[in-house]
């Protein structure tokens, strides 16, 4: 099935659903840029939230930012964990012919141009965990974005990555 039926059947957002894909908390594959979700592995998660009363607290650790697929970085007193696929995380979307260039990009569920797909790719440029502050950091690229702001898309990977680690 896809996102948009799937997401009518847990009744949640089909964002949620992308990203329940995107972290294998459902079987789903993706076929010519759309998920295809497992009707047997959803019905699985539905009821896991079901029985599921207390929400979990989200804790930004090392353990938990490597979990998410973060990748640990310490030299010159520093230890950081850089999160290289902020742009899932987000909610873009993006794939790409064998020549590397953007065939179709969707963010937060909606088709963009792929001119618009660069433009937020560039909002960002670098994604991190310090683990002396406990805070996560990025630093803003020189692209602008008619989709989303560089604000907008920050706050898009924060809800990214509290929802990745809330799924562990």
């Amino acid at each position: 099935m896809d996102t948009t039926t799937a997401a009518t059947q847990a009744g949640v957002a089909t964002t949620t659903i992308r990203t329940w894909c995107r972290l294998g908390a459902v079987a789903a594959a993706k076929v010519a840029g759309r998920w295809v979700i497992e009707a047997a592995s959803l019905a699985r998660r539905i009821a896991l939230g079901v029985r599921k009363t207390t929400k979990k607290a989200v804790v930004f650790t090392v353990e938990t930012m490597t979990a998410i697929g973060g990748n640990r970085w310490t030299k010159s007193g520093h230890d950081r964990v850089y999160l290289n696929d902020w742009a899932d995380l987000a909610g873009l979307e993006i794939n790409h012919y064998n020549t590397g260039n953007i065939s179709s990009a969707f963010y937060q569920g909606e088709r963009i141009s792929n001119s618009q797909a660069y433009k937020l790719l560039g909002c960002i440029d670098k994604v991190w965990f310090d683990a002396a502050t406990g805070r996560l950091h990025c630093r803003y690229g020189y692209g602008d974005s008619r989709v989303a702001s560089r604000e907008e898309l920050w706050g898009a990977v924060v809800a990214g990555v509290r929802a990745a680690i809330a799924a562990l």
